[in-house]
């Protein structure tokens, strides 16, 4: 399929630059593959649209400050972006801005906390760095007090913007927890539900099931091939435990509901395991299901997991577009006109788009 059905024109106002003051606030347009049904709604409101007994899976994952700021010995300001440890807890591969300069330069620093080697780089133009730390024990600690959340390039902020606190909390779901592995980047669709909501649908008789994908930066990368079918998708970790397993029912029993694309690549990653190694859910109720996965979905996709999903409204030309395309009608190519149409309608309605922006439920 040629890359250029998955373009769109997004108007620079609907790129939400802010998250809307109260997380269910945002709003939701719901869409009823089985009946074809557009329904217009505030997220607070998702549980009038579900049935009874609903499992939504939802990706914990913590969003690490992972935004450094620094400079060369000639002054010239660094701007350095964790991605994942490289060898130790000091020892990463980041992104940095003006990255050949400070190849060229081999060092950047702050006075206060840390000098930086710059040992390599990659294909991918990510950068290995050796981090000497003076005051905090490892990168994680000096993140953690110095850094700024890795919100995507559309969200413009300044170097000191007031919106610094206001993204610490926001661009982050309730439900992330700290001892999971990081993230280079929020699962979006979670950012929507606040703790009463959670504590509401669970009294309507719904379940909340945990997993963690560790979203990595080529979430914001665009697809660069004409083709489709030639894009590489990312590798990323993710880890399914036991009580999220055992859980699982036979496929129609419960409505799968996954939070976001990457709870839906870790549930149809899991599956395909399964169905590849001939492996039953038992083998891992006494142990996590971890692994690492470059599954990428694009029509015609078959879905062996997930029956529903939450999910924000992406960028053109994305491989998360792809996915959801291909989620509208499985098995089938006609999808991406239905995303069209749905895409369209947003933007005449004026939901606000990408990661700050509002929610689509599909079931």
């Amino acid at each position: 399929m040629d890359l250029s059905l998955f373009d769109y024109t997004l108007p620079k106002s609907l790129i939400a630059q802010e998250p809307s003051e109260k997380r269910s606030d945002a709003r939701l347009l719901v869409y009823n593959r089985k009946n074809g049904m557009i329904s217009h709604a505030q997220f607070k409101d998702i549980g009038d649209f579900l049935p009874k007994n609903v499992q939504f899976f939802r990706n914990q994952v913590s969003v690490l400050k992972a935004r450094l700021f620094g400079k060369r010995k000639t002054g010239g300001l660094v701007e350095c972006l964790l991605l994942n440890p490289a060898e130790d807890s000091n020892t990463w591969w980041c992104l940095i801005k003006p990255g050949k300069k400070t190849l060229n330069a081999r060092y950047f620093f702050d006075e206060n906390h840390y000098e930086a080697n710059v040992l390599d780089t990659n294909i991918n133009g990510e950068y290995k760095v050796r981090f000497n730390l003076f005051h905090e024990n490892n990168v994680y600690d000096l993140a953690n007090k110095l850094g700024k959340m890795p919100l995507p390039p559309y969200i413009q902020r300044e170097k000191k913007d007031i919106r610094d606190k206001l993204d610490s909390e926001r661009y982050q779901t309730v439900y992330a927890d700290d001892n999971k592995p990081f993230a280079a980047a929020a699962p979006t669709a979670g950012l929507h539900f606040t703790n009463e909501l959670i504590e509401k649908l669970k009294a309507e008789g719904h379940d909340f099931l945990d997993l963690s994908l560790n979203v990595g930066i080529g979430t914001f990368r665009p697809i660069q091939v004409d083709a489709i079918e030639n894009h590489k998708i990312h590798r990323e970790s993710f880890e399914i435990p036991p009580a999220t397993i055992k859980a699982l029912q036979p496929k129609g029993s419960k409505l799968r509901v996954a939070v976001g694309t990457t709870s839906v690549r870790s549930l149809e990653s899991f599956y395909a395991h399964l169905s590849k190694n001939s492996d039953t859910l038992e083998q891992f109720f006494d142990k996590p299901y971890s692994a690492s996965t470059d599954l990428y979905i694009y029509p015609p996709a078959k879905f062996l997991g997930v029956d529903a999903m939450i999910t924000n409204f992406h960028l053109p030309r994305s491989s998360l577009l792809c996915l959801v395309s291909a989620f509208l009608e499985p098995d089938t190519t006609h999808g991406v006109e239905l995303l069209k149409k749905l895409y369209n309608l947003a933007i005449k309605n004026n939901y606000r788009f990408y990661s700050y922006g509002d929610a689509m439920l599909i079931l």
